[in-house]
């Protein structure tokens, strides 16, 4: 991966002459980052290239977010014309592999992201952020058969599709919970584990720049049913106790935490799917069975019944995670 051209002038004008520029990653998007090394120490370059990326958003949130004693990544120069921002370097731990090097951690680890969701939620959310309510759910499902289904070649009723998700999810947009700010993509591969910081700052969060003002269920879901990595169920119900135990929530919480957790694994096995057909990333079908044990398990939750039974009059058992082993 190649530096964009700009990238030395833009660290020779900000203090970082002469550093060198190592590549650390890329995403689903076209945002791209480095690891700038010099002899005054180490930073993160993201490349968010204009105009199909636009920084500002992270860099609003990141210093919100530091405003309210979380961690997010420091904000050290910006060039918004070209698209590049100097960030803070968190280092290179990073929650994913400290669990799986060490499972017996994985309850201490997921308590502390559990935390980080208690804390986040006593707050108001963050000015003007979009709404992430029914329309945006119902929206973000159809991802499923409008991209999910074709590729299996299932023809699927699309109006009963969502007439089921409304039955489903008009009672969560109406529980009276949220909204709160929403960090959309909060899992364990953009949690790192920060040197020198204690309590829920010791968990640097990454990748929050399209975060919403949303329900307070749908991080905890997306950090518990992670698309990445297997959580066990009892770590799941154990977590889900423990925010709802710190926030006062009652028994509409986790029903709320069940349908939302299905409207999200519902919407990356369509987003999953376009990734691979219109975007040409074909690693990402890779994800598809664990998806699929997840949302069968977020299904089989009392309140789902009418998405449950359009799923098992419409894709059959062949059609869900056994077919990913055999599509190229």
């Amino acid at each position: 991966m190649i530096p964009p051209p700009h990238a030395p002038d833009f660290l020779k004008a900000n203090g970082w002459s002469g550093a060198r520029i190592e590549p650390l990653a890329g995403d689903a998007s076209f945002r791209r980052y480095f690891r700038v090394i010099a002899d005054h120490g180490r930073a993160v370059l993201m490349d968010a290239p204009p105009p199909h990326e636009d920084p500002r958003p992270f860099i609003n949130v990141a210093q919100w977010l530091c405003s309210k004693g979380l961690s997010a990544p420091d904000i050290l120069a910006q060039d918004l014309d070209k698209g590049l921002l100097l960030l803070g370097d968190f280092g290179d731990v990073r929650l994913r592999e400290t669990v799986d090097a060490d499972p017996r951690r994985e309850r201490e680890l997921y308590s502390a992201a559990t935390d980080v969701l208690v804390h986040l939620h006593r707050h108001e959310p963050m000015g003007g952020l979009p709404v992430h309510g029914l329309e945006q759910w119902l929206d973000e499902v159809m991802l499923f058969t409008d991209w999910y289904c074709p590729a299996v070649g299932i023809e699927p009723d699309r109006d009963g599709f969502r007439a089921a998700w409304t039955d489903v999810l008009g009672p969560v947009a109406n529980d009276g919970l949220g909204p709160v700010t929403v960090l959309r993509d909060y899992h364990a591969e953009n949690v790192m584990l920060v040197a020198g910081r204690e309590g829920i700052a010791h968990l640097g969060l990454l990748d929050f720049q399209d975060a919403l003002a949303g329900h307070p269920a749908y991080d905890l879901a997306s950090v518990l049913e992670d698309a990445r990595r297997d959580v066990p169920p009892a770590v799941e119900q154990e977590m889900l106790d423990r925010y709802m135990a710190a926030t006062n929530q009652d028994e509409s919480f986790e029903r709320s935490y069940w349908a939302l957790a299905a409207q999200r694994n519902t919407r990356i096995l369509g987003v999953f799917t376009r990734l691979w057909k219109r975007d040409n990333k074909p690693h990402y079908t890779a994800f598809q069975p664990r998806m699929w044990g997840l949302l069968e398990r977020d299904l089989a939750q009392p309140g789902l019944e009418p998405v449950r039974n359009w799923f098992d009059d419409t894709v059959p058992a062949t059609h869900r995670a056994e077919i990913w082993s055999k599509l190229p």
